[in-house]
């Protein structure tokens, strides 16, 4: 921000804010593609599966590392396949991709899980102790439709329009459309003081394009296929646009970036409007509370939100290795809950320690997580996609029940 714009937005008490999303062909988001493909692979054939399997890319080679257990082996063909499918399906499936499937070197390093840690899961009475210590938020606010902060879905709905277009000008001897599967954006909103969205500020849209594309014309292609779908919403009317500001960008993916599974946390979560616990959610069973907690803690946040006892909530989980209650649950607001309901966060917090089980094995059944869903959650955002269990609102009743106002609670409004 300039000086000028600083001092401008002060005396209006304005702030801006960024966040950023990335597309399927992003190297750090195949490599995550391929680690939960090769999770609902084992999980399709062994449900009680442990896998914590890491995958690393660069310039015509994968690597795949990590520790699997399952009563289910795959030989090293099985794993072949499953990456050359993985990369085939997402653009990289030609040399003039820049990284092509059919003809990638792949190494496989895969080893089996640690006795000590599968002892610590494994527990006699059918509970499940949690795969590892740490610390897990889950967040929710009304900014957007699906409850998750406005820049980041608008950032996340500027991929989607040039994943569509990707996937519809795909052919078998043809690639029509102008973009290449790699794709960064990233969206800068103008909020009151109070965290009331005023308008889009800037848009920024890299995306790796076909040489015969030059410059001008993949503008045009950016502005027809993106910029015209979204310009007209209230929010865009004075909405700077940056398309590929560093140029012509024809040699992307893996190629040209080192790709590295469960990097993009930050991207995979909420932006930087939540906390991040540390750890990542790609090629992990649901015995690691990394991944299921998180999920399990944005199901109950969006719930709270949907109910309307919080306009923003964020609730914080934390586990001890091979321990099946968490040590901590708390809920923020941030002062923006009802408080012609509650108390404040200490009801909250008392409201979902009551209401909710945290337990692994709890979080798995209440999801299905022993199910191979896993690879369409590594591209597109793990949070604020209806058909993911753990955004349904099936705790919204409890919840106002909890305190008794079932029937007085007004809809929830998002902006």
């Amino acid at each position: 921000m300039s000086r000028k714009h600083f001092i401008e937005s002060e005396k209006q008490m304005t702030y801006l804010w960024t966040s950023e999303a990335v597309s399927a062909g992003h190297p750090d988001k195949v490599a995550d593609q391929i680690a939960d493909a090769i999770l609902d692979a084992h999980l399709a054939k062994d449900p009680f599966a442990r896998v914590a399997c890491e995958v690393t890319l660069t310039t015509n080679f994968v690597l795949l590392t990590g520790e699997i257990t399952s009563i289910h082996s795959f030989d090293e063909l099985e794993y072949q396949r499953l990456v050359r499918q993985v990369l085939c399906e997402i653009g990289y499936d030609r040399p003039a991709s820049s990284f092509d499937g059919n003809t990638v070197e792949i190494l496989n390093k895969i080893k089996g899980q640690s006795p000590e840690i599968s002892e610590a899961v494994t527990r006699t009475d059918g509970e499940i102790g949690a795969g590892d210590q740490g610390i897990m938020f889950g967040f929710a606010c009304v900014e957007s439709p699906v409850l998750t902060p406005l820049t980041h879905w608008l950032s996340f709905e500027v991929v989607r329009l040039l994943e569509e277009n990707i996937q519809q000008g795909r052919q078998q001897d043809r690639w029509l459309s102008p973009f290449l599967p790699d794709a960064k954006s990233q969206v800068t909103v103008l909020y009151e003081e109070n965290g009331t969205p005023l308008a889009v500020d800037t848009v920024l849209i890299s995306v790796c394009h076909a040489r015969h594309i030059s410059l001008p014309e993949l503008r045009q292609c950016v502005e027809q296929i993106v910029c015209s779908r979204l310009m007209n919403e209230p929010l865009f009317h004075q909405t700077k646009w940056l398309i590929n500001p560093a140029g012509e960008w024809h040699i992307g993916g893996p190629a040209a970036d080192t790709g590295l599974s469960g990097r993009k946390i930050v991207v995979d979560n909420y932006g930087a409007d939540c906390q991040v616990g540390g750890g990542s959610f790609s090629g992990k069973d649901p015995t690691k509370v990394d991944r299921s907690a998180a999920y399990a803690a944005r199901h109950v946040a969006k719930n709270i939100v949907a109910a309307n006892l919080a306009t923003k909530c964020q609730l914080q989980l934390s586990y001890a290795i091979g321990v099946v209650e968490p040590i901590s649950i708390r809920v923020q607001t941030f002062g923006m809950f009802n408080r012609q309901i509650v108390t404040g966060d200490a009801a909250l917090s008392v409201m979902v320690a009551q209401l909710v089980s945290f337990t692994p094995k709890a979080i798995i059944e209440r999801f299905g997580l022993r199910k191979p869903i896993y690879r369409t959650t590594a591209s597109g955002g793990h949070f604020g996609r209806p058909s993911f269990p753990w955004e349904q609102l099936d705790l919204v009743e409890q919840f106002l029940d909890y305190f008794g106002v079932s029937n007085r609670v007004p809809p929830l409004k998002t902006v």
